[in-house]
């Protein structure tokens, strides 16, 4: 039996780890690249004023680790089907482009790519990202995305 949570915003990180603290296999559905949500794009939080990423990066870093934890970032639930304490969800895992088992998030291939984008999601339009990216420095798990829409070599077949 596994518990499944949607969302791996700052509350959906929490509920995961305790999960799977308390002895119960976690899976973890995100559907951004990044699990973090909104707090990873936050300085400070209300009203402590505490550092965000003091608060969020290691608990971010310990769902990574966590044996208990299946992360499936970049994925979202396509529909759940069953009876209580027999649940099935599908899920789809979207595409990539990289090879998450053989990155090692050195982040050669972002430097290497030669296009930039307004960055609308984590820099809300005021920056810039890569067509090959992480969506911030801090990202779990740091394997990159290529943006297919903005990327050349989807375009034109070479970069």
């Amino acid at each position: 039996e596994r518990t499944l949570v949607v969302g791996g915003g700052i509350t959906g990180i929490q509920a995961a780890l305790e999960l799977a603290d308390a002895g119960y296999p976690v899976t973890l559905v995100e559907r951004e690249p990044s699990i973090g949500g909104h707090m990873a794009q936050l300085d400070k939080t209300f009203p402590t004023l505490d550092c965000s990423a003091c608060i969020l990066t290691p608990k971010m870093v310990a769902v990574g680790q966590h044996p208990n934890i299946q992360l499936l970032t970049y994925s979202e639930v396509e529909g759940v089907s069953g009876h209580v304490g027999n649940f099935v969800a599908r899920i789809r895992k979207k595409a990539r482009y990289i090879a998450e088992q053989l990155c090692t998030g050195c982040a050669i291939c972002q430097e290497k790519c030669p296009i930039q984008v307004v960055d609308d999601v984590f820099e809300a339009g005021l920056g810039y990202r890569k067509v090959v990216y992480t969506p911030f420095p801090q990202a779990v798990p740091k394997t990159p995305v290529i943006d297919r829409k903005n990327c050349v070599y989807f375009q034109r077949g070479k970069c």
